[in-house]
C-alpha cells in the first residue's frame, strides 16, 4: 500500500509546479488491463492462505503481468526506469523462493508482526541479493508504516519522471491589452 500510495503522489506531484497533467490524462496505455490482473494477483498472493510454493509462483506471475504491460507502453518516459525497479523486485523475489528479503531493522522500524501464512517479504536466514531486498522503512507511527526497497523506489521515481515528462508547463491565460489611450 505504501508504494501505491508514493506512486499516486508521484503521479500527482507536478500539479504543485503548477504543471497541468493533461498530457497525462489523454496517454492511451496498452494492455491497462494487465496492471490490474497484476494487483489482483497479488493481493490473492499475500492475502488468500495458500501453500507456500502456490502462493510464491503467484506472487512472481504477478510481475509476468506486470512486464508484459511495460513492455507494452515501453516508448512512454519513465516507464523503463519503472522495469528496472520491478526487475529488481522479481529478479530477487525469484533468487530466494518467491519472497522479497527484508532487514531485521527495518521490519522491526516498521512495526510489521511476521506472523502471517505468506508473506511476499520476509526476513530470510540466508538471503541472495539482500540489498534488493526490503531494507528501507517507513516507520510506525507514520501512517502506512511499511518496509521497501530500491526496486520500489525505482518504480515510483519512474512514475514521477513519466508523471514529468507528460505533464505540460503552467496553465497562463493570455496577457491582459492595455487600453488605448
Amino acid at each position: 500500500m505504501l508504494v501505491l500510495a508514493a506512486c499516486l503522489l508521484a503521479l500527482l506531484s507536478p500539479l504543485l509546479a503548477g504543471r497541468s497533467l493533461a498530457g497525462l490524462l489523454q496517454v492511451r496505455l496498452a494492455g491497462l488491463p494487465l496492471v490490474w490482473a497484476a494487483l489482483l494477483v497479488q493481493v490473492v498472493a499475500v492475502e488468500v492462505p495458500l501453500p507456500h510454493l502456490l502462493a510464491a509462483g503467484t506472487h512472481l506471475a504477478s510481475y509476468v503481468l506486470a512486464a508484459a504491460f511495460l513492455w507494452l507502453n515501453r516508448d512512454l518516459r519513465g516507464l523503463p526506469v519503472v522495469a528496472l525497479g520491478a526487475a529488481c523486485n522479481a529478479g530477487t523475489i525469484a533468487l530466494n523462493g518467491g519472497t522479497l528479503p527484508a532487514s531485521a531493522a527495518a521490519v522491526r522500524l516498521a512495526g510489521i508482526d511476521a506472523d502471517e501464512q505468506f508473506l511476499n517479504s520476509a526476513v530470510l536466514p540466508d538471503p541472495v541479493l539482500p540489498w534488493l531486498g526490503d531494507v528501507f522503512a517507513w516507520p510506525r507511527p507514520l501512517p502506512l508504516a511499511n518496509v521497501f526497497s530500491v526496486g520500489d523506489v525505482l518504480i515510483v521515481l519512474g512514475v514521477g519522471v513519466m508523471s514529468w515528462c507528460l505533464g505540460s508547463g503552467p496553465q497562463t491565460s493570455a496577457p491582459l491589452e492595455r487600453p488605448a489611450m
